[in-house]
């Protein structure tokens, strides 16, 4: 992914930089840490090495660490800047240009995006000077993420709590990003849905939505409007996401057909119920009905085919979940379907497709011949090939 140089002030959220940076880690960043000496009376250095990976840096003039790599150096390394907590001394520096440590001297010397995310006490982060200086920066190309509103440990209330870690994740990302998707409406449509036996039971599938919320995430970061038609699914929105929670494939297709005249690009990586009962009980059915109960199931809508009757001048993607003649099944469905694109999976393995973090895809379209094979790899990078791929037809 990016090298990542993590700037971390001192202040009481400094001890969240630690999870930052295993976030950061995890999604396969390369990650540096330079500390203010202040910093450091808030988090060892031991435990931001630890998770980290590499020494920690806080002294300009350290002779030991100049030997090996200059504060020049680890400015020319960096691929993105992000100083978090960014305290109001530390935006006031920046702003004016001061280099009067390590942090604010490789923050002049860096050609890489800066990312700030302030943290201070309400009172200060209110002040003129403060939002003086954060106005400079923004007006810089500086990324302000933040600050986030609520209870600071001084007691207060209001503005000036880090904001939540994954926020700063998505600005870290966008900021390496290029802005491929900028301009578009992205509608994408993941998890699975939930068909209602009576009040409690439901007929549902093993889909997770984690394809499809990797979809929304990779689409945002590329800059488009993303709006996320979600079915139950136990994640966390992906920041800058427009989502709208639905439960059954009709409540699904409502949802996608409401937000279709503003899409330009449609992904339904949604595992939509093919059938559902054809009525829900209203009362729980209980054990004394008998050894055997029998359900009468109608066919739920085709939600893929009718966004492809209105599609237009969209670019439409639909998913192939298959356990069996996965090739075969996929370039049948496209065919059928008359989408520009299938992403065809193999939902049988178990390191692979559902409610696991890894996928192994092939893209099939938009003729039946042409085929994309993505080899295993984290779900966000998935998604990223597969919206590589979704650019490259729209540019046809």
């Amino acid at each position: 992914m990016s090298r990542v140089l993590l700037g971390v002030s001192g202040g009481i959220a400094a001890y969240k930089a630690c999870e930052l940076i295993r976030l950061l880690v995890q999604r396969g960043h390369e990650v540096r840490v330079v500390a203010t000496v202040h910093a450091l009376e808030f988090v060892s250095p031991l435990t931001l090495q630890t998770l980290s990976g590499s020494p920690v840096r806080s002294e300009l003039l350290a002779a030991s660490a100049e030997s090996e790599i200059s504060h020049i150096e680890l400015a020319d390394w960096a691929e993105v800047f992000a100083v978090a907590p960014a305290t109001a001394n530390v935006l006031a520096k920046l702003a004016q240009g001061i280099a009067d440590d390590l942090l604010t001297t490789i923050a002049l010397a860096t050609r890489a995006p800066l990312v700030l995310a302030p943290a201070m006490n309400v009172n200060m982060y209110r002040h003129l000077a403060t939002q003086a200086n954060l106005d400079l920066l923004g007006k810089r190309g500086a990324r302000i993420v933040g600050p986030g509103a609520g209870e600071l440990a001084c007691g207060w209330v209001g503005e000036g709590r880090l904001i939540e870690l994954d926020a700063i994740v998505a600005s870290i990302e966008t900021s390496v990003t290029e802005p491929s998707l900028r301009g578009e409406v992205v509608l994408v449509s993941a998890g699975p849905t939930a068909e209602p036996i009576d009040p409690v039971r439901v007929i549902t599938n093993r889909s997770s939505g984690k394809m499809g919320f990797a979809l929304a995430e990779a689409a945002a970061r590329r800059g488009a409007e993303v709006i996320l038609v979600a079915g139950p699914a136990a994640l966390a929105t992906p920041h800058g996401v427009a989502r709208i929670d639905v439960e059954t494939a009709l409540e699904m297709r409502e949802a996608v057909l409401g937000a279709l005249p503003r899409a330009t690009i449609v992904v339904l990586a949604a595992a939509v119920a093919d059938y559902a009962p054809a009525r829900a009980e209203e009362k729980k059915l209980k054990r004394e009905k008998g050894d055997q109960l029998t359900l009468e199931l109608v066919r739920n809508p085709d939600i893929l085919a009718e966004v492809v009757r209105q599609r237009g001048t969209r670019t439409v993607v639909g998913f192939a979940a298959e356990t069996d003649h996965m090739l075969e099944n996929a370039r049948g469905k496209l065919a059928r379907k008359g989408c520009d694109l299938i992403v065809a999976n193999d939902v049988s393995r178990s390191d692979i497709g559902f409610d696991v973090d890894r996928n192994e895809v092939v893209i099939v379209g938009p003729s039946p011949d042409e085929l994309r094979e993505i080899p295993a790899g984290p779900k966000s990078e998935i998604a990223a090939k597969i919206l590589e791929r979704v650019l490259e037809v729209r540019r046809r």
